[in-house]
């Protein structure tokens, strides 16, 4: 194709996209709209699966004495417990230990002047050698005698795998029906471009201009859409991810879940933008385009 074809196509491209500005801008504002939404879901899912790798790596429980136990008492348990093949090793740690080592991770002592020893119980930090074996190991940490609870981390994972199964499911079919959705809008946008410029079109197809050379501009029209479309929503999905981790980085209540920096993800994240902005831009104008000129 010669280059005054080429800039000639181009220019026609970015022209329809001026011409049709109203349903334009609704294009870009659905496909913004749609893919943020997409993509939060994505990074919930993401973070939610980096929670359940580092908690699967966690090979510690934590196993809590008899409060009727002396501390002598309390750490002869911690034979029977080495007895137990799995347990890599039984760390004992004292009321008075586990009282310390809570101010300190609260990092405010006036706010637990209140608290004492008695609030604890004795417990062991159990170090397991296979994590695959825990949920057995668990059943024979309970069978010893002075045991009286055992928290164990796979019940975490559990509550996080069946959040995360649901949401997997949720997204799915949220995602599905956004791609629909933003590839209608386009295919609707570029679809009235071609209306408007039926006569054109026309007289183009009756001196000879092949389907290739009148399908262009509309898809250089469709790709300028998903690409802006994708281009607003990358940057405002990424400020709308900083502020929510800063949020949840400041509520207490909330510090078991970690947030990835978004610079983390970023690759993928503009990859998957980048390819969405792509096929749903020109497919959608393929898809109205084939319609149109019956091809």
């Amino acid at each position: 194709m010669k280059k005054n074809n080429i800039g000639y196509l181009l220019r026609e491209g970015v022209r329809g996209v001026f011409v049709n500005g109203f349903m334009s801008f609704a294009a870009v504002c659905v496909t913004v709209a749609c893919l943020i939404i997409m993509g939060s879901f994505l990074l919930i899912l993401f973070n939610l699966n980096e929670m359940i790798v580092d908690l699967e790596q966690e090979n510690e429980m934590l196993v809590y004495i008899d409060e009727s136990y002396s501390e002598a008492k309390a750490k002869s348990v911690g034979s029977q417990l080495n007895l137990i093949s799995n347990i890599r090793e039984a760390k004992y740690v004292s009321r008075d230990e586990a009282l310390d080592s809570f101010v300190e991770e609260m990092d405010s002592d006036a706010m637990f002047n209140g608290l004492d020893a008695s609030t604890f119980r004795d417990r062991y930090v159990v170090t397991l050698e296979d994590n695959s074996l825990m949920k057995e190991t668990e059943a024979q940490i309970r069978a010893v005698d002075g045991v009286s609870d055992v928290n164990a981390p796979y019940e975490i994972i559990n509550g996080f795998q069946t959040v995360q199964k649901v949401l997997n499911i949720a997204s799915a079919v949220i995602i599905a029906v956004l791609f629909v959705v933003s590839l209608l809008i386009i295919s609707n946008t570029v679809k009235l471009a071609m209306y408007s410029r039926s006569e054109e079109i026309a007289i183009m197809k009756m001196v000879g201009a092949t389907n290739s050379f009148i399908r262009m501009p509309f898809v250089v029209e469709g790709f300028i859409l998903g690409f802006l479309g994708a281009l607003i929503a990358f940057f405002l999905q990424w400020g709308l991810y900083d502020f929510v981790a800063m949020k949840v980085a400041e509520i207490d209540s909330l510090q078991l879940i970690t947030v990835a920096p978004f610079l983390d993800v970023i690759e993928p994240v503009a990859l998957i933008y980048a390819l969405t902005g792509f096929v749903v831009g020109v497919f959608g104008s393929l898809l109205s385009i084939r319609k149109f000129l019956k091809v």
